[in-house]
């Protein structure tokens, strides 16, 4: 993991952003490659290799870890409170939880083409690869079973209710719990969305009412790990402070991409020759 020192905005000792004194610093020997090619496939080519690059270094190692706690280890601190039996199951909440899959093509599609699209994706993607890997770090380190699955009732579930519930046991192990990597990337995906689409809001109305929806869904997300039983309160706490503090490390380098010019921020980071 690279950085560089942020001594920008650090106004006074009371800003929010003055607790991050680090900023993302891109990888040029992962990035420059891909850069090298993102003309390809008409634009398209970097999006791929971003998804590649998601699916090796993000999801492999998540479902990894997820799969070594389950089998080898035990709980080492349980970070469970009576509050977290004590929220209800609600059935239909599997939904906007099981919404979170569709945040990663949608950040894949919604990036503009436009090399400033690329080499913001790029920091991006290289944010939630860092976030991904501190996780399972304490994921592997300090495991932490979730066994609240008990609480369901099942013959209460519909149809299609039933059918993601059987998805989500069967592809995800009650462990990984904190911080809840679902609301660390659903965060960052949705801060990424933002950006992009708020610099389109004054083409379209439709892209406020997207950001509207986008926003509802995340908190539905957020309540959506507590009355699914998939996660514990601390697990939503944690999450979402990882997944700021991870975003205020990155927003600076994606200004700089805007304020440079991608073109100099390339050369700036390695990715040329």
């Amino acid at each position: 993991m690279s950085y560089g020192t942020q001594t920008e905005g650090l106004i006074g000792p009371w800003r929010l952003d003055a607790l991050v004194f680090w900023r993302v610093k891109p990888w040029s020997g992962l990035w420059k490659g891909p850069w090298s090619r993102r003309h390809s496939l008409g634009g398209a080519r970097l999006h791929l290799e971003v998804f590649v690059l998601g699916v090796v270094l993000v999801a492999v190692p998540y479902f990894s870890t997820n799969n070594i706690a389950s089998m080898y280890l035990d709980t080492v601190w349980d970070p469970e409170i009576a509050l977290d039996r004590e929220l209800p199951v609600v059935n239909w909440m599997i939904l906007p939880y099981a919404l979170l899959y569709l945040f990663y093509p949608a950040t894949l599609i919604l990036c503009p083409r436009s090399e400033r699209g690329q080499a913001e994706l790029a920091v991006g993607m290289q944010t939630l690869i860092m976030v991904t890997a501190f996780c399972c770090a304490i994921f592997l380190l300090l495991p932490a079973e979730i066994d609240m699955r008990d609480q369901i009732d099942w013959d209460s579930l519909n149809g299609w209710e039933h059918a993601l519930f059987e998805f989500i046991h069967f592809s995800d192990n009650p462990w990984n719990a904190w911080p809840s990597l679902h609301i660390v990337h659903s965060y960052l995906l949705a801060r990424l969305m933002t950006v992009w689409a708020s610099r389109r809001a004054a083409e379209s109305s439709a892209w406020n009412l997207f950001l509207v929806v986008l926003w509802i869904e995340w908190v539905l997300l957020c309540i959506s790990i507590l009355t699914t039983k998939q996660h514990y309160l601390f697990d939503l706490v944690t999450g979402i402070a990882v997944a700021q503090l991870a975003w205020m490390a990155t927003k600076p380098t994606l200004d700089e991409i805007g304020e440079m010019g991608p073109s100099a921020f390339a050369e700036k980071c390695g990715w040329t020759d």
